[in-house]
């Protein structure tokens, strides 16, 4: 199940079919490619790449309230049973911004992304990268989430760089286990007393 590396295996699994979805804007040559990024520093554009910025990592509302998981087989010596709080359910925030030195090739790579992710809007099964998500059920839902104007200028501005055409993304719901076992001894035996009548006097 989804552990730590879960926020990090996202980003893979983004940058992964990011990647093989941009050969098709250069076949046989040298496409461009997807890369993590905390767009610190000078960003190279050979080859032309999209940068994937995690800038906001949040709880995600619309999964609260969930049940304890139960947990079988127990960890040794453990008897009884055991329950573990529910995943915390995660929302990733990306900012995606291409880098070619040429406004039409970026303009490209916008499209291009937006028509993959338009089109592969739940990753699932062997998109899935990293040891916490591969051959997991987990099914990651990636939403266009546009910021406004003003809201976009901060996020550049505190990057300390010039504004620059981008997009961003949703990615829900991501699941991070919890550790913490609670251990609880089952019932092994009932007494039930008869009070009587006198008892409801």
């Amino acid at each position: 199940m989804p552990d730590y590396n879960v926020i990090a295996d996202v980003s893979t699994t983004l940058e992964t079919v990011l990647t093989e979805a941009y050969k098709a804007l250069d076949p046989g040559g040298t496409p461009p490619v997807a890369v993590i990024s905390d767009l610190q520093g000078p960003i190279s554009t050979n080859p032309a790449r999209m940068t994937l910025f995690l800038f906001e990592t949040v709880e995600d509302p619309s999964a609260r309230n969930r049940p304890k998981v139960r947990v079988v087989p127990l960890p040794p010596p453990a008897t009884g049973l055991a329950f573990r709080k529910p995943p915390m359910a995660l929302l990733l925030r990306y900012m995606l911004t291409p880098w070619s030195g040429d406004r039409l090739t970026d303009h490209k790579l916008v499209g291009r992304t937006l028509q993959v992710l338009y089109d592969g809007a739940i990753l699932s099964g062997t998109q899935l990268q990293g040891t916490s998500l591969t051959g997991t059920d987990q099914a990651l839902k990636v939403t266009l989430s546009p910021l406004t104007l003003e809201e976009r200028a901060r996020v550049w501005y505190a990057i300390e760089k010039p504004y620059r055409l981008s997009l961003t993304y949703e990615v829900r719901v991501v699941n991070l286990d919890a550790e913490a076992v609670d251990l609880i001894e089952p019932v092994s035996e009932r007494r039930l007393k008869y009070l009587g009548p006198e008892a409801a006097q």
